[in-house]
């Protein structure tokens, strides 16, 4: 494959923007390339500005569950713009799609839409701290929850393929009241609530974690979760910007049948626009202005595009819940290619990820422990055989209901390729 406009379109944007990009995921530096740069995508395909074909497994890091460019999606959107693109007034859509959403996923009583799942974690976690009066949060060493201040303590996703978990910039009084516990570790949670229990506002994990690469939880983890913040009256958050809608149709707490006090969802709900929400029980959610003390705010809340988008997308996968058990199924084929190659693999519904390991990983210590640098070897094989993924070891590889068997029969065939050299 060439690759002469991505890389003279990389040599402009870096004079440009950080990096290049303008989000540090999209990078490739991590397995010593230019990153691409993308034209279009439709289907379970992206194309390059080079005009390569690539079947495309990272989805938008997610909410392209159907694939790209989705017609009823498109169409609704087309349709949506006619009307205008944002009035910063409240309309008929964000009703519909947070009664969708309640609907769905019944432990959000009350909800608020915002632009992006850092601002709904952020969101939620104030909420928390207004309801319960205290200033504490625990959060799990790999876990990321965006890049607001407070969180970036041994954050996961790009943070790590840099080797930087925490952020210059971070006053240390911003996270002196954050907590941190080991994803799938019971006893490191029961120390924290033994020391600072009276003091924890919440505690927020992602169900599945998925930004140290896919990582499960162990059996009993998340009740575990469910029954120490009952005990100490501290509030539950679970952070389903990824596993919302994707897990399942009522995500990993209808998966796991556990429910949360508070939910932040992303990627999915707006349909592959720019939107996420965060929302629980009633009485925590009364805490955020106007009718509490609680401030969050934003013009663009609620767009009416991208709740366009959202609606269509949630539709579909309501009446096509299939979808869920036909995608799973063809990651399990991926997966199973994967461990040929070697790799330690985890895997749940649509999500899976490689670990170049020989260790089982089963949190942050066990999933750095892989071999990036046989990463970087096999990301660059699949690439010129047409395969996108991930750039970075610790991300997850997403399937759609747009990629079809060719395509999954055609990836196993390179994986294997690949552990056969």
């Amino acid at each position: 494959m060439k690759h002469e406009i991505s890389n003279e379109l990389y040599d402009r944007a870096v004079n440009l923007m950080p990096g290049g990009v303008n989000s540090p995921v999209r990078a490739f530096g991590s397995v010593g390339m230019k990153p691409l740069f993308i034209d279009r995508a439709k289907g379970s395909k992206i194309y390059d500005a080079d005009e390569n074909e690539y079947i495309d497994y990272v989805c938008s890091w997610g909410p392209c569950i159907l694939g790209h460019a989705h017609p009823k999606i498109i169409n609704a959107v087309k349709d949506a713009c006619d009307k205008g693109l944002t009035y910063g007034a409240p309309t008929e859509k964000e009703v519909l799609l947070t009664g969708m959403i309640r609907e769905i996923m019944p432990s959000m009583e009350m909800m608020r839409l915002v632009n992006s799942g850092t601002e709904a974690v952020m969101s939620a976690i104030r909420a928390a701290r207004g309801y319960t009066g205290r200033d504490m949060i625990v959060k799990f060493k790999g876990c990321y929850h965006g890049h607001s201040d407070g969180l970036l303590v041994k954050a996961g996703s790009a943070a790590l393929t840099s080797a930087v978990p925490d952020s210059d910039g971070v006053p240390k009084s911003y996270t002196d009241n954050t907590l941190i516990a080991l994803y799938n570790d019971e006893n490191s949670v029961r120390e924290l609530f033994d020391k600072y229990g009276d003091n924890i506002a919440c505690v927020i994990v992602e169900p599945v974690a998925a930004n140290m690469g896919v990582v499960p939880p162990k059996k009993g983890f998340l009740e575990f979760l469910r029954k120490i913040t009952e005990k100490y009256d501290s509030v539950l958050i679970f952070d389903e910007v990824i596993t919302g809608f994707r897990l399942g149709l009522g995500g990993a707490q209808e998966y796991f049948n556990i429910k949360p006090d508070m939910t932040t969802l992303g990627k999915i709900v707006g349909g592959g626009m720019p939107m996420a929400a965060y929302g629980g029980r009633k009485e925590i959610m009364e805490c955020v202005s106007p009718v509490g003390k609680v401030y969050q705010a934003g013009t663009l809340s609620g767009n009416p595009i991208a709740v366009t988008a959202g609606i269509a997308a949630l539709n579909v996968l309501i009446e096509n819940t299939h979808i869920y058990d036909e995608i799973a199924a063809k990651a399990e084929k991926i997966a199973d290619a994967l461990r040929k190659t070697g790799a330690y693999v985890n895997q749940i519904g649509s999500l899976l990820s490689g670990f170049f390991t020989e260790r089982e990983v089963v949190d942050y210590d066990s999933a750095v422990s892989s071999d990036t640098v046989k990463y970087a070897e096999f990301f660059k094989y699949i690439l010129e055989k047409g395969i996108y993924i991930a750039p970075s070891q610790y991300e997850a590889m997403f399937v759609s209901s747009a990629h079809t068997d060719e395509d999954i029969d055609k990836t196993c065939e390179i994986i294997k390729n690949f552990a056969a050299r």
